[in-house]
């Protein structure tokens, strides 16, 4: 069916750069025409939403959540004033004016309020409300707000009211709107159906693949050999011949620092020093190879620089995630660095902590920073066969996660591709590059699915979904 899509017969130039050429039979016309600004306050007792990058708007407990599961430093404003907030109906487009021209837009289909630094735009009748969803989250028209943006740096480039309301949008008839969005949504759902299930098996694949590594990891390869209890909650049963011992007996603990406040002083940057920070030891597969920002003399003062071949960790946010790096590098007090000695293999000490993340997030303290203490994990145990039986191990492992390395990429390149394809089928038809009408007339009747297109994949939500005002509050930030 969406292969065989025609264009219109018949077409105009729009005048208007974004939208190129539309439908001969659209209206093209300035926001002002289109939407009324609303302002409506006074309602603090109304459920929070967000305005993200990716969904648009969605209830704001829903963003917490997910939050929480990454930073357990993010917290709600239920204590603050709201009684300035605005208030959102079913229907209105809602945008984060500073981040606008990075898809921060959205119809909402709740009530509840925003933050004041948020839009609030209400359709004019001759509007659904859904199609302006689709037209104004497109890359194209993402690129006129950015134009349309001001401010001295990115960070700051704000779509303010009086200049959303002088960008032109294309308007098809009201009927024309509803197969839009008709078909728009059954693509919508379909495509989301098909990452979900590549999602669920990347999610199995990686489950199998942590299983061999654990087993080998705690176990070693020999089904046969003769056990005996570690003494350890989280390890359980380990062959007779290995030992137990603790990190800090084997290896040397190196702790990041960066004590300089504020962490963003210009004086501090652009030298000869790679400064790694936490995100990319999340981000790594394994191995550290690249970097963004530099040190200079001064910044090292206030910094620590960890020598190439550390495996690192991260003990805050993301905590007990663990990569190797490539080259010299400082880091911030949220990094720890390990340096084994010679009895113990550098790789075999990474495929252990992995199987301990969980263990690791246990120990961390449970309070606002949820930061796991340096001298818990030198207390720590774990286990260790000779250095020979290690390098086996490693080999082992690093052979079986390349298999299932191999399966997952090929499905994540696939989703990829499926989102692409997305991203081009709505900008096309939105802007009337490609006819629906029949299409839609000719879908058979589906219920409505509730799922997010990443419930399942948590790694396919980063920071930029929520990105706001970073002086905003948590809907913003």
């Amino acid at each position: 069916m969406i292969t065989n899509l025609k264009p219109y017969p018949e077409m105009k130039n729009s005048s208007v750069l974004w939208l190129g050429d539309v439908p001969e039979h659209w209206e093209v016309l300035p926001n002002r025409a289109v939407f009324t600004e609303v302002k409506e306050r006074d309602h603090p007792d109304a459920n929070m939403l967000s305005v993200t990058i990716k969904q648009g708007v969605i209830r704001q407990r829903i963003l917490l959540e997910d939050s929480s599961k990454k930073d357990s430093s993010k917290k709600d404003s239920s204590n603050q004033d709201k009684s300035a907030y605005k208030l959102v109906r079913p229907g209105d487009i809602a945008y984060n004016k500073m981040r606008a021209w990075q898809g921060a837009v959205g119809v909402s289909e709740y009530e509840g309020i925003v933050s004041p630094a948020y839009v609030v735009q209400r359709p004019r009748n001759g509007v659904a409300p859904r199609y302006f969803h689709y037209l104004l989250r497109t890359p194209v028209f993402a690129k006129e707000a950015e134009r349309w943006s001001y401010g001295i740096t990115s960070d700051m480039w704000s779509l303010r009211p009086e200049h959303f309301k002088m960008i032109y949008s294309c308007i098809p008839p009201l009927p024309e709107q509803a197969s839009i969005v008709r078909f728009l949504d059954y693509t919508d759902r379909r495509i989301r159906k098909y990452i979900r299930a590549k999602q669920k098996l990347i999610k199995l694949l990686e489950g199998q693949k942590q299983t061999i590594i654990h087993r080998a990891v705690t176990r070693g390869l020999d089904p046969f050999v003769s056990t005996k209890h570690s003494g350890i909650p989280w390890l359980g049963e380990i062959p007779q011949h290995w030992e137990v011992r603790r990190v800090k007996q084997v290896t040397q603990i190196l702790r990041g620092k960066f004590t300089h406040r504020p962490r963003n002083d210009p004086s501090l940057y652009d030298g000869q020093y790679p400064f790694i920070q936490t995100g990319a030891v999340a981000q790594a597969a394994k191995f550290i190879t690249g970097y963004k920002q530099t040190l200079n003399e001064q910044g090292l003062e206030v910094s620590k620089l960890f020598p190439n071949g550390t495996l690192v960790m991260t003990i805050a946010a993301n905590i007990g995630d663990v990569a190797i790096l490539t080259f010299e590098a400082c880091f911030p007090d949220s990094i720890v660095g390990f340096i084994p000695s010679a009895k113990v293999d550098r790789d075999y000490l990474y495929f252990v902590f992995l199987c301990m993340k969980q263990e690791l997030l246990r120990e961390a303290p449970v309070n606002t920073q949820g930061n796991l203490n340096v001298e818990r994990i030198g207390a720590m145990s774990m286990p260790f066969p000779s250095i020979e039986e290690q390098q086996i191990i490693v080999q082992h492992a690093e052979s079986e996660s390349d298999s299932f390395n191999i399966i997952i990429m090929r499905l994540e390149r696939e989703i990829g591709l499926l989102r692409e394809y997305q991203t081009r089928l709505i900008a096309d038809v939105a802007t009337g590059k490609m006819d629906v009408r029949e299409a839609a007339a000719r879908l058979p009747e589906e219920l409505e699915e509730t799922d997010s297109l990443d419930g399942i994949d948590s790694n396919s939500e980063t920071d930029e979904d929520s990105l706001g005002d970073p002086k905003g509050t948590p809907e913003e930030v």
